[in-house]
């Protein structure tokens, strides 16, 4: 498949993490290099895996993935992103407190997976149409890392333009990217 073909698959499907990576330098005032370098290689490396892992997967399990990775990506979007709004109306002594580092664990893999579902589905297809995967695959995996760079770079301006509700956006951007995914696949 033609470069030209690939890059606007790549950079579509890198939109997700994009948006999170803002959110989340957002509602942290924003990320230390080592932060914004984990997040991205993770990201980039969800997008590079999961349309392997989709056209591993091929024809024979595409109509079942496809019935249920939008909800998957709107649900754990939507709960990451509550937990994130919540948050956001605690009090003063809660909010001085650390945060911890969002761009670990448990939550930081499910924001991965989350921003990689629709790369799933793009591997399934690729299966489906009988192409090769490998290098559309690596394309979406560095332009999801340099994606998610900028991202993380331009959220604490967002952060200072919105001031102390800034973890109430980044929260509001992840319902909403995930609504948007659920929207995309059923209309």
């Amino acid at each position: 498949m033609e470069v030209f073909l690939v890059l606007p698959i790549a950079l579509a499907l890198a939109m997700d993490a994009f948006a999170v990576s803002v959110g989340l330098s957002v509602s942290q005032q924003g990320l230390s290099k080592t932060q914004i370098f984990r997040l991205a290689s993770s990201f980039g490396f969800f997008q590079f895996l999961m349309p392997l892992l989709g056209w591993l997967a091929g024809q024979t399990v595409l109509e079942a993935i496809e019935t249920v990775d939008h909800w998957v990506a709107f649900g754990l979007l939507f709960l990451i992103g509550s937990k994130m709004i919540f948050e956001s109306f605690r009090g003063q002594d809660k909010e001085n407190k650390s945060k911890g580092d969002q761009t670990r664990g448990f939550v930081f893999l499910l924001l991965s997976v989350a921003t990689s579902i629709d790369a799933l589905a793009v591997g399934l297809s690729f299966a489906a149409l009988g192409q090769t995967v490998f290098f559309p695959a690596a394309v979406f995996g560095v332009v999801a890392f340099l994606m998610t760079v900028v991202g993380a770079k331009i959220g604490p301006f967002f952060g200072r333009a919105v001031g102390k509700r800034a973890e109430l956006l980044g929260g509001a951007v992840l319902i909403f990217i995930g609504a948007k995914i659920l929207l995309d696949h059923l209309g």
